[in-house]
């Protein structure tokens, strides 16, 4: 092949990516007035998302036809952007939501103990009682579902025989995925059905804080068993055969190099519990009372009361607008709440790392 041809062939080339390079970049620009154009009519409410939508569905199948590489690159960044945008969204609705009732109340919002404590006739809120049923509850449930969570998945990963992993590890995870109403339907037919009818408490089949901590920790164990049990079947083989080999019996080899190896890991899946302890509202509508007061005495765990996430749920369908201000703020103590849980793992996953690390 002659030169004059190379250079023609080579000039021919670069005009086909210039005009590739064109077409990707006129069906990106396009792409992107229809994305944000569907998510500008959908604020507006202006009826025209659906046409936006269905012009970027048809961008993103040509551009998937011709330029596969760059769309995909473009789709995980489209997908990533709108669950950061959409969440940052979620949070100034709910804070926004919630300022009015913060302005009129203050602190008291959250450290008042004085009667009213919850009046919508007069207007007067405070979320101690709910954040008091919330904080009983959840510690409760984690008394019940990190013990045997962790003890759950020491078993199935390091004791159980091959064939009875094999059927318990997909059963706890068949668990995981049972609705919570059902949980809630089943701690009302049952256990509070067997608090009632019990000599000893008696209560009256309205409930308790206990009872519903219990179904909340029975709820929260196959979550904490499969999270830890994952974290614990990830340490190396290596590091527990060398402790064998150094003569450690089974027990200290698990206690002293399993557990402190997946302890980021086996902490994560125990703050996934508490988080869904924290965030549970069927099992906790269903079971309780939903009397928005203290127990008498206060530290009654048998006693009565609600939850963050009960009183949102019971109260939202028929709440006035004030009372509506008072609920959003306790979706923003929730929000804090769990916020403050993630970011303590964090914190916890890293100092591990720094340890496990040798960077002591």
């Amino acid at each position: 092949m002659s030169t004059i041809d190379e250079l023609r062939q080579s000039l021919g080339a670069s005009d086909t990516e210039e005009s590739t390079d064109l077409s990707a970049l006129v069906a990106g620009g396009i792409g992107l007035v229809c994305l944000l154009g569907a998510f500008g009519s959908f604020l507006l409410n202006t009826g025209l998302t659906a046409v936006f939508l269905l012009g970027l569905v048809l961008v993103v199948a040509y551009g998937w036809y011709a330029h596969q590489a760059e769309t995909a690159k473009s789709l995980t960044f489209v997908a990533t952007a709108s669950t950061i945008v959409t969440m940052g969204l979620i949070v100034v609705f709910i804070f926004r939501e919630a300022l009015p009732m913060i302005q009129q109340e203050g602190l008291s919002l959250v450290i008042d103990t004085s009667p009213p404590l919850w009046d919508t006739s007069d207007a007067v809120y405070s979320l101690t009682p709910l954040m008091w049923g919330t904080f009983v509850t959840t510690v409760i449930a984690m008394a019940v579902a990190g013990p045997l969570g962790v003890a759950g998945a020491l078993f199935i990963s390091e004791i159980a025989p091959g064939w009875l992993r094999e059927v318990v590890k997909p059963g706890i995870e068949i668990l995981a995925g049972i609705p919570s109403i059902v949980y809630g339907f089943l701690g009302l037919t049952v256990i509070n059905t067997y608090f009632a009818d019990s000599d000893i408490l008696g209560l009256a089949g309205l409930g308790s804080l206990f009872a519903v901590g219990l179904m909340i920790g029975l709820m929260a164990l196959p979550t904490v068993v499969s999270v830890a049990e994952d974290a614990l079947a990830s340490v190396p083989e290596s590091m527990k055969s060398g402790s064998l080999a150094l003569g450690s019996t089974d027990w200290q080899t698990m206690t002293d190099i399993t557990i402190p190896a997946a302890f980021s890991g086996v902490s994560a899946a125990v703050l996934l519990g508490v988080g869904r302890a924290i965030g549970e509202t069927m099992a906790a509508t269903v079971m309780l009372g939903n009397i928005v007061e203290f127990p008498d005495p206060i530290y009654d765990v048998f006693g009565n009361s609600i939850t963050l996430t009960s009183a949102i749920a019971s109260q939202y369908g028929d709440a006035g607008e004030v009372q509506l201000t008072a609920l959003f703020a306790a979706g923003v103590v929730l929000f804090v709440t769990v916020l403050a849980i993630s970011v303590g793992s964090q914190v916890i996953e890293a100092r591990m790392e720094h340890k496990l690390g040798g960077q002591q």
